[in-house]
């Protein structure tokens, strides 16, 4: 039975990254509530939250660890659905990580860790589960992939000149994927979304950065500037999660290599 989410992905199988906290956790309740099973992909089990899930919606929750820039990580995570779910229709790549720093004084070492995290996992992911989720695969039945950039990766900000460069790369990849997947018929969309700030964690780290680095004189003034750039305010968890189940339902059918905004108006 469906729990009011405002969608219905009822027999939908979907893995979800950094599944653990913030985002990734609301994501996944959201799918559970829409009817769908999810495989919770994380560095850590997150115990507390796979005891409140299994009680709420058992057999229909489970656990894997997943380093997302490890790919021996990944096919285990493919073969964890299967074996779970006996199948595999979407794929929510979300964990990432993120750094700030002015440009002369990234070091190249925090560069690199966001790329391995940020584009390598989102390309291993697209690679492992589109091998899944395609004609012969061991899934088979196509599907649907979002890859979680960032207003980052459409518009330039400062202090995350890094970050920014990872959350490009992951929109271009999504196009050229998509397209790849589409002129081959494998079923599959893929499409990139690009949330602006949310109130989360990493959310409240940015906001700090801002005013650390110089561009605000206090972290007060700097939570009015970045609130300032979007027009509707800052987002919930929720809003950027209501995106991740529309993409992956049948009412986006005929969206692939889109990117969707989810910004209160950030990019407007």
């Amino acid at each position: 039975m469906v729990d009011k989410a405002g969608f219905d992905l009822t027999g939908k199988v979907a893995l979800v990254t950094g599944a653990g906290r913030g985002l990734g956790t609301q994501i996944s309740q959201d799918i559970l509530r829409a009817g769908g099973s999810v495989m919770l992909a994380a560095r850590k089990r997150p115990e507390q939250l796979m005891v409140q899930l299994n009680e709420k919606y058992p057999g229909r929750a489970e656990h894997c660890t997943l380093s997302v820039e490890n790919e021996q990580d990944w096919v285990e995570a493919v073969n964890a659905c299967i074996a779970n779910f006996q199948g595999l229709d979407v794929l929510v790549n979300n964990a990432g990580i993120e750094s700030q720093a002015l440009l002369t004084e990234c070091t190249l070492e925090d560069f690199q860790n966001l790329m391995r995290v940020n584009v390598e996992g989102s390309f291993l992911g697209m690679k492992h589960c589109v091998r899944a989720m395609r004609p012969g695969g061991v899934a088979g039945k196509g599907g649907s992939i979002i890859n979680v950039s960032s207003v980052a990766g459409i518009s330039g900000i400062p202090s995350v000149t890094a970050y920014s460069a990872t959350k490009g790369a992951v929109r271009m990849m999504s196009k050229s994927a998509a397209k790849e997947c589409a002129m081959l018929n494998y079923g599959i969309r893929i499409n990139s979304l690009h949330p602006g700030l949310v109130k989360t964690e990493m959310g409240a780290e940015v906001i700090k950065g801002f005013a650390r680095l110089g561009f605000a004189a206090s972290e007060e003034a700097a939570e009015e500037y970045v609130e300032s750039l979007h027009p509707l305010g800052l987002g919930r968890p929720k809003n950027v999660s209501d995106a991740v189940l529309f993409l992956a339902g049948e009412t986006s059918a005929w969206i692939t290599g889109a990117e969707l905004a989810c910004d209160g108006g950030f990019t407007s």
